[in-house]
């Protein structure tokens, strides 16, 4: 016998496609195996998971290529495969959202797939704060939590680092200078020497731009390119948000001069509306007039009860052309930001506040909505008109308000009868409708930072909800669906503003902590927004009136800008877009602009190329006002601590507003302020966080914190160039969820203590989606707990 012949007898005997196969795993357990892992997988992973060896091997390879044709996996890398629409291991994302707990959500950048993308929630890099922005990129490292939710761990940011820093200038040693940030995304200070100084003072909020070059040993060095005042000056506040945000505060040149040269409009072909006695309706402190507003009963005898209503809006479409440098300008910032001490216009002020105005007794162009409206609200028709028209009063709502309920001023005494009566009356007609189609009417307090003439806080109030207020909003949605509905009949372009209906999985977890409450959320049904108002309602009168508030509000999509229509959700329509206020939104430009096409108005009309890049236009439009927002929020936190500092020391009243791995936060009821209470603070346990109920809960005494509880809470820390809160909760007060004095003997005398002792099994709840616990009472427990625990459920965008 040759050798040859003696290896092949020692082989393993051929065996039938019935042997093999008993020997392969079915293709149902692959499926299984590579859904359930959180990496992709390849035929070594398969084979060394199901014990396929020798032979077997090629059977699995061909099994494995016949479920990637069948389309059931997809390649990733080298020979791997994983289900569709799953995220590698490692990728880069793009921070888009912030969610009301101040955490960041981002999205993946490479996703070709037609299904939305993924939400990756990205885990805090330091305790409760993150030092991204929005808009940063970064490479991180993904968890999956579920199909539709990843967390992300930063590897590191790979965006642009800003050219410019803002930051307080600090005297150093020898005459050198220090920067000290006021960006969290900013890892360190940096060195001015004194011949870049720039003539700053110490303490002196300045802009710096870094010098090229790194030394070997230290830190980076940089010069000062302006010198914005004090940092104790409010007025420095918001610019640091503006500045941390990069909202665009200068206009080109070439913008501004086409805003200087602009003039008034020619009638031309268009409608003469002076005669109606329009009149604009805004706050007290509005310096931009863009929508006017009339109404009278409607004569025609078939429509016995019916109104007939003028909605004027600026023509900015007229002075605004596509291709211009105030085009650009406007699509670059998106939107207005609006501050308590100033505006960041969308517009140069020579228009926003000018030509564009629609100030009383001045004419000026303008694109109406003519609407006639029945009894019940119901539109029966419309049409869109390019005017020249004349404002017959500017009103603020306080005003209409005083002269609706009887004490009208020497402005609107005249006014009562002619104009005001019948705005009430049309409104009446809306509002019908409103509650007709049923609507999703949070009551959520707003709240209004008033300044003195030096510019600080004199006092943080409720922004006041009138029924003039609510005349103006049913007004405007007549007027914007009015507009969709016509570029939809005419098959115009359109840029819907659209709002999702909630996720599944958030409604789930309202439908599970409503029950704790006793309150019932149908099943297996979509939800309506007329039922969560149901709800809302029932609750008005309870103490968790405000839980329930926030947690419907918390379980709501975000509302975008999209050529594509789904409707808007809150609003219960079928069809919306912005129409109303084209100086400080791009979206209402556009909309002007395609009807102007298409209803051959004139000029100023939308391109015929432009509609191919309205899907881009919206993604970015939607992000310049997520950013100006969170602009806004963080101006507002910054002047809210500043009226604060002095009240260190003071206890406030307050419930939980959000409850995170890492600790509390705490809405105050007197500014509506929001603090933390870092979780080292809270009492000495171990603290779970248990998403479904929305709670922290210590294992080892069972205390424990739920969203919308009340509390009482002491101001630690207030530190207006940041913006931030810290409190504690208030020991010995019931709704403090302080310890009993039991409780505290009984841990003196067994010796425990958070940090040396393990949790015991058995106590407090089970944790919910594996989150792990936190240490509380110590700063150095609560801090290591903060950064490395993580939540497993899908937070909450802001709507």
């Amino acid at each position: 016998m040759t050798k040859d012949s003696g290896r092949k007898s020692a082989r393993r005997p051929a065996r039938g496609a019935a042997d093999e196969a008993a020997h392969l795993p079915s293709k149902d357990q692959i499926r299984e195996f590579i859904a359930e892992s959180p990496v992709a997988v390849g035929k070594r992973e398969i084979a060394r998971a199901f014990g396929i060896k020798g032979g077997d091997r090629i059977a699995l390879k061909a099994m494995l290529k016949e479920l990637k044709e069948e389309g059931v996996f997809e390649p990733r890398g080298r020979g791997k495969l994983t289900p569709p629409g799953r995220l590698p291991p490692v990728a880069v994302v793009e921070v888009n959202d912030i969610d009301e707990d101040g955490e960041l959500i981002a999205r993946p950048v490479s996703w070709d797939e037609e299904a939305p993308p993924p939400v990756v929630y990205l885990a805090p890099e330091r305790r409760s704060r993150s030092t991204f922005a929005l808009g940063d990129r970064v490479l991180v490292r993904l968890s999956r939590i579920d199909e539709r939710h990843y967390e992300g761990r930063a590897i590191r940011r790979i965006a642009k680092v800003p050219q410019r820093v803002l930051g307080i200038y600090e005297r150093g040693p020898g005459g050198s200078g220090r920067l000290r940030p006021t960006d969290r995304r900013a890892k360190s200070e940096l060195v001015v020497k004194r011949e870049h100084a720039g003539g700053a003072s110490p303490g002196e909020l300045v802009l710096v731009e870094p010098l090229p070059g790194r030394p070997r040993l230290g830190l980076k060095e940089a010069r000062v390119v302006e010198c914005l005042g004090g940092a104790g000056d409010p007025r420095t506040l918001s610019l640091i948000a503006i500045h941390e945000h990069e909202l665009s505060v200068a206009f080109s040149r070439d913008a501004e001069a086409e805003a200087e040269a602009a003039g008034p409009a020619p009638p031309g072909a268009r409608s003469d509306l002076r005669a109606v006695p329009l009149v604009t309706i805004d706050g007290a402190d509005a310096r931009d007039f863009d929508d006017a507003v009339w109404a009278e009963a409607d004569p025609d005898p078939a429509n016995r009860g019916g109104w007939h209503l003028l909605v004027a809006i600026a023509d900015v479409a007229w002075y605004v052309r596509p291709g211009m440098a105030l085009d650009r300008a406007a699509f670059e910032r998106g939107n207005s930001a609006y501050f308590p001490d100033r505006v960041v216009p969308m517009l140069p002020e020579a228009l926003s506040n000018g030509w564009c105005s629609l100030r009383p007794d001045e004419d000026r162009p303008c694109l109406a909505a003519e609407l006639w409206i029945d009894s019940t609200g119901k539109t029966r028709r419309h049409r869109f008109l390019r005017g020249m028209m004349r404002s017959h009063a500017r009103l603020t709502y306080e005003q209409v308000q005083a002269a609706r309920d009887g004490v009208p001023d020497d402005l609107t005494g005249p006014l009562v009868e002619p104009v005001i009566a019948p705005l009430y009356g049309a409104f009446a007609a809306l509002l019908a409708a409103r509650e007709e189609r049923g609507t999703l009417d949070l009551d959520v307090a707003e709240r209004r930072i008033v300044l003195d003439d030096s510019g600080k806080v004199a006092a943080i109030e409720a922004r006041s909800r009138l029924d003039s207020h609510r005349l103006i909003e049913e007004f405007m949605i007549a007027a914007n669906v009015a507009a969709a509905t016509e570029l939809e009949t005419r098959r115009r372009p359109c840029m819907y503003r659209v709002h999702d209906q909630p996720d599944p999985v958030k409604i789930e977890a309202l439908r599970q902590i409503l029950d704790s409450l006793d309150l019932r959320l149908a099943r297996g049904q979509a939800i309506r927004p007329r039922v969560l108002t149901d709800l809302l309602h029932r609750v008005a009168d309870r103490p968790s009136a405000r839980m329930v508030n926030e947690l419907i509000l918390r379980a709501q999509s975000q509302a975008v800008y999209s050529p594509n229509n789904i409707g808007h959700y809150g609003l219960a329509l079928t069809r919306y877009a912005h129409f109303t206020s084209p100086i400080r939104r791009y979206a209402d430009l556009l909309v002007h602009r395609s009807l102007i096409e298409g209803l051959r108005l004139g000029d100023g009309g939308l391109p015929a190329e432009a509609a191919a890049r309205f899907a881009e236009i919206g993604e970015h439009i939607s992000l310049t006002e997520r950013r100006a927002a969170a602009a806004e929020r963080d101006a507002a936190d910054r002047f809210t601590a500043a009226f604060l500092q002095d009240r260190v020391g003071a206890i406030f009243g307050g419930a939980i507003a959000g409850v995170t791995r890492f600790g509390l936060f705490i809405k105050l009821d007197e500014t509506g302020a929001d603090g933390l209470v870092p979780i080292s603070l809270l009492p000495d346990d171990y603290y779970v966080h248990d998403e479904a109920s929305h709670s922290l809960v210590g294992r080892r005494w069972g205390r424990s914190y739920h969203l919308g509880t009340p509390v009482t809470a002491r101001l630690r820390e207030a530190e207006p160039i940041t913006g931030g809160l810290i409190l504690e909760l208030v020991e010995g007060e019931e709704d403090g969820g302080a310890e009993s004095a039991t409780e505290s003997d009984e841990r003196r005398e067994s010796g425990w203590h958070p940090l040396n002792r393990k949790p015991e099994p058995g106590r407090g709840p089970k944790r919910a989606g594996g989150a792990r616990g936190r240490r509380g009472g110590g700063a150095k427990g609560g801090a290591k707990g903060g950064a490395k625990g993580r939540s497993k459920r899908p937070r909450k965008p802001r709507r």
